[in-house]
């Protein structure tokens, strides 16, 4: 359990009382608005699907994607053992297995590459959620303690027969709604950055065919042992 599960709880009800006041307005004006609008989300709303984000099984992905470069190497060393023939068929063989070995692992574009770029890009979303989840953690142990948290739940836990929300609670609730939705802002920018990064080296590995593919009929093979 780290910062933001221990702070879920009274986080979310906190915020579901935010959304709440938000559902009547805001501020004209208030800097919540672009963020309401870029969100498309309460942040009660979002901070619920922000839980759901783990490292550890992203983290997990990883190990368990490098792994199989072992299985492409024990490939390539069996491409890799002389074949003791001469001849149009073994210079063809020999084209063939040039090209699958460089396919399997030559370069960033090549099988045991993309698996490394896949590994890759799993311990920097794994990274990712670990380091947006303690900066939501943060923000949200910033808002508990604010002034701006007792006006809301002030305003909130009174009983609408005998008064509504003070007129200020929406003010509040827009600056706590503010402050959650500018972090969670800037960890889906870091989302988008990565994918942008890694993206390239994600793409379908190409096969590379030999320099010339022609296959030749003309000339005896000959086998040794």
């Amino acid at each position: 359990m780290d910062p933001l599960d221990r702070l879920a709880e009274p986080g979310l009800d906190l915020l579901r009382r935010v959304d709440g006041l938000l559902a009547t307005g805001a501020p004209e004006g208030h800097r919540v608005w672009p963020l309401l609008r870029r969100m498309q989300v309460l942040p009660g709303q979002a901070v619920r699907s922000f839980l759901e984000l783990h490292p550890a099984p992203l983290a997990a992905a990883g190990r368990a994607v490098r792994r199989h470069v072992q299985g492409y190497d024990e490939a390539a060393a069996a491409l890799t053992d002389p074949v003791l023939w001469s001849g149009a068929a073994a210079a063809a063989y020999g084209e063939a297995r040039t090209a699958l070995l460089s396919h399997l692992d030559e370069g960033p574009e090549s099988l045991v590459g993309r698996l490394e770029s896949t590994a890759g890009y799993a311990d920097a979303l794994a990274d990712w959620v670990e380091g947006s989840r303690l900066a939501l953690a943060r923000a949200l142990a910033d808002v508990l303690r604010s002034a701006e948290a007792v006006a809301v739940v002030a305003a909130t836990s009174m009983s609408l027969a005998v008064s509504a929300p003070r007129a200020s609670a929406g003010a509040e609730a827009a600056e706590i709604a503010a402050r959650v939705l500018a972090v969670l802002c800037v960890a889906y920018d870091g989302a988008e950055t990565l994918l942008r990064q890694w993206g390239p080296s994600l793409a379908e590995s190409p096969w590379r065919a030999s320099a010339d593919g022609r296959i030749r009929y003309d000339a005896p093979t000959r086998v040794g042992w």
